[in-house]
């Protein structure tokens, strides 16, 4: 009798699940009437059958006979350990154990097998070729129905790769730490001291780089009190730090310290709760600076000696530009920050020389210092002369028909402020990676095993349906998880866009589900928005949906991390009118979004809750996290205009609740009456087709032929160029990969797209970094895997000229 596929998919899908219940089974039968020995019995084979088919390592050992042997070893253990089952059959598993195993994980495994209960340890083994491996190891005992122990059941999983994880993103933590230490702008943080009236008074440094004291010429400073180390420093410094402080509101400022002779250009912002009083402060030493400034609005043309010695020897970029975007002078510095020459800038226009991205910036301050305003600090990324980028921080002073400008190179921090991000992106990777393989191992069984069945001589069709039914699903789940880590992990910058914040909950579910495991049950609650008519409709945000989701994920491992495994999680989306209030801050009232996750775990203590959010505060043992994961969640809450709140206590569980500024309207719909129908015909529609991969390629031909396309097939972007030039006008739409060798697919389309402007082009790819940089120029994209619907609706949207854009 054939097993039922529903069965075989259940019992693969999760072997550790399977397992536990049939010990639950089997546990029942020391309670069973005597003369249930059969069903005893059939539990036991049923044992042994799902030990045989799960892909996951198993074996089991009869502690009945001398040295409590191995009487059975699946085939993936087999793989796993590299010998075969009559090398394995009668003995211990102890010669599996090398020179690295841990003597105190191996005491682990007989303490349990002597006391007859189950154990979880992690140990190192060795393959038969000697290589190391850790192995987590399940050990479990199994009873016969008089009570008496029969059996051990041991299950491993190979966390060898997981480990690997966890170094690189210890890796990336120490590079991250490393450029932290070598920048340089100086960087403090200080605890402030206030008097009775709640007036700042004093501040002590709690921490400084070693940039601190370049800027400022202090030195051991750690530790001291400001009136120690600057007496006399203006009441002004008090008073802003002191503000910060209180209110919680970050402050950018340049102010002179008379008592130290040096301007600065200060950052500061508050780190933890009002209670802790502390603040961080990063400055730079800005003195040549603002006596350039004060040069530059005496006069930029008639300069006496001592101005044009700062003119010519600062190390910012200095210039004088007309209100008709041309420059009219700059220093010496712009030749040795960023290569050009006076005669390549005199007379050029001024985004010559801006990365296209931020030009609509510029362009937008630009039209402000024409009305006589200001311009303090925007980052723009300037073209070098070899062709690259480097980011200049601007600050410019209007003035007649024309304004004096200094720029900071400021490439240095924008680096560590990007390795912050990513370094927290690998946060939530790094905890997504071992249920992440373990998903995907149990899709490739699903998928092994459908292909195996279809293999099988008079196949009943219904049967045959259901199992390729069953690899498109699963094709679809392995498209949509590989998605999803590509989106956290891409560098990429921050991209606000209008989404519904409970498909965006609903969308990462499964993947929330593999962080928490199968003992703690995740329950996800969204209720709509409701406008004054009673009106329903979805809770929509602007924001980076990439960002939201990794803060997401950082929210439920969090909530994880304190229940020890077990317990129930509920994540909640609801519209409120206000943010309560938190950390000095008033209430805040109007539309948000509230996005709370729950946990029934211990909870938090008081004095741990005030710095949760602390970057690299964490209460993890060493190499269990960096402490960087709820510190993105509140950088994303502020980028986002929003809050973030964490309530809980002790024996009570915690909930973290994230607050974002409801949007005002969704992005245009898309007219889904004007989308073509599934496998419309081509009617001989000729289609250049560039897939450097030829099994792809094959596919992509054979299905365009199938839908009645004529195609014309190149490896790469040379090829299909020769291809186009041959008959220009034969092809009707492009398809073409975007990872290819030589030229990528997005500058063969451009290229296309220049020589016959009204070509269609369409885009495909898995991933790539050209896209995540730059995006697809607007050319439409369809994402790999796709099928054989995909393709033509596409297709037939780009010829028809239905609509752009990634899909």
């Amino acid at each position: 009798m054939e097993t039922d596929f529903e069965d075989l998919r259940r019992q693969l899908a999760d072997a550790k699940a399977e397992i536990e219940r049939l010990r639950r089974q089997n546990e029942r039968h020391v309670h069973a009437p005597t003369g249930d020995e059969r069903t005893s019995a059939a539990g036991t084979d049923l044992l042994f059958t799902a030990a045989e088919k799960t892909r996951m390592p198993q074996i089991v050992t009869d502690p009945n006979l001398p040295d409590n042997p191995i009487v059975f070893a699946n085939r993936a253990f087999q793989e796993l350990c590299g010998y075969g089952a009559d090398e394995l059959i009668g003995r211990n598993c102890r010669f599996l154990q090398g020179p690295g195993t841990d003597p105190a994980d191996v005491a682990k495994v007989r303490d349990a097998v002597a006391a007859r209960r189950d154990v979880v340890v992690e140990i190192l083994n060795y393959h038969r070729d000697g290589t190391p491996f850790r192995n987590e190891l399940y050990v479990s005992p199994v009873f016969d129905p008089d009570g008496h122990l029969r059996y051990f059941f041991a299950s491993q999983l190979d966390v060898t790769r997981f480990r690997t994880e966890e170094g690189r993103l210890a890796e990336s933590e120490a590079r991250y730490r490393t450029l932290f230490e070598a920048v340089d702008a100086g960087f403090c943080i200080v605890e402030m001291r206030y008097d009775a009236a709640g007036r700042a008074v004093d501040y002590r440094f709690v921490e400084v780089n070693p940039a601190f004291e370049r800027h400022t010429g202090l030195r051991d400073v750690a530790g001291r009190w400001l009136s120690e180390v600057v007496p006399g420093l203006e009441r002004s410094w008090l008073d802003a730090y002191g503000g910060v402080a209180l209110t919680g509101e970050a402050a950018r400022f340049e102010s002179g310290a008379v008592a130290l002779g040096r301007w600065f250009d200060v950052h500061a912002l508050r780190i933890g709760e009002p209670a802790r009083r502390r603040v961080a402060i990063l400055f730079n030493d800005i003195t040549e600076r603002r006596e350039a400034e004060r040069v530059l609005e005496e006069t930029a043309r008639d300069r006496t000696d001592e101005r044009d010695m700062v003119w010519r020897t600062s190390r910012d970029l200095f210039l004088v530009c007309g209100f008709d975007g041309r420059y009219r002078s700059v220093n010496p510095a712009w030749t040795e920050t960023l290569g050009w020459s006076e005669d390549d800038l005199v007379g050029a226009h001024f985004d010559t020389f801006i990365d296209p991205a931020d030009r609509s910036a510029v362009e937008g301050v630009f039209g402000d210092l024409v009305n006589g305003i200001v311009l303090d600090g925007l980052d723009v990324r300037m073209r070098t002369r070899d062709g690259g980028f480097r980011w200049l921080s601007w600050y410019a002073i209007p003035r007649d028909d024309h304004f004096y400008a200094a720029g900071r190179d400021v490439t240095e921090r924008k680096a560590l402020e990007e390795q912050l991000r990513q370094s927290q992106k690998l946060e939530a990777v790094g905890q997504l990676t071992g249920g992440v393989a373990h998903d995907f191992n149990n899709l490739l069984t699903v998928i092994k095993s459908s292909t195996d069945l279809l293999k099988r001589p008079n196949l009943a069709e219904e049967r045959r349906i259901r199992y390729v039914d069953a690899i498109s699903d699963t094709v679809d789940r392995a498209a949509k998880l590989t998605g999803q880590l590509l989106a956290f992990a891409r560098r990429q910058a921050l991209q606000p866009e209008v989404f519904d914040v409970g498909r965006g909950v609903a969308s990462v579910s499964d993947m929330v589900r593999t962080l928490t495991g199968s003992r703690i049950h995740v329950e996800t609650q969204v209720e709509p928005f409701r406008d004054a008519r009673g009106r329903e409709g979805p809770c929509l945000v602007d924001a980076d949906p990439s960002q939201f989701d990794t803060a997401l994920v950082n929210m439920v491992v969090n909530a994880r991390d304190a229940m020890s495994g077990e317990g129930r999680i509920t994540i909640r989306v609801r519209p409120v009118g206000v943010v309560p209030a938190i950390r000095a801050h008033p209430a805040m009232r109007g539309d948000f979004v509230a996005v709370s996750v729950a946990d029934t775990g211990n909870g938090i203590a008081p004095d741990v809750l005030d710095r949760i959010f602390e970057p690299f505060f964490t209460t993890k043992g060493v190499g269990q996290g960096t402490g960087l994961g709820l510190s993105q969640v509140f950088g994303f809450a502020k980028q986002s205009g929003g809050e973030v709140i964490a309530e809980s206590r002790l024996g009570e569980g915690a909930t973290f609740t994230l607050y974002l500024p409801r949007a005002k309207a969704a992005a245009a719909a898309e007219a889904e009456a004007n989308e073509p129908a599934d496998l419309a015909e081509g009617h001989g529609t000729c289609v250049l087709l560039v897939e450097d991969n030829h099994e792809v390629g094959a596919f992509a031909a054979q299905a365009l032929e199938e839908l009645g396309y004529s195609t014309v097939w190149a490896m790469d972007a040379e090829k299909a160029l020769n291809e186009f030039e041959r008959i220009p006008y034969r092809f009707e739409v492009v398809f073409s990969d975007v990872v290819m060798p030589g030229m990528n697919g997005v500058d063969l389309a451009r290229e296309l797209r220049r020589r016959r402007p009204d070509l269609p082009v369409v885009l495909t790819s898995g991933y790539s970094e050209v896209l995540a940089e730059q995006g697809t120029h607007g050319f439409e994209l369809l994402r790999k895997p796709y099928s054989v619907a995909d393709l033509s609706r596409i297709l037939r949207r780009a010829v028809g000229g239905v609509g752009t854009g990634a899909r």
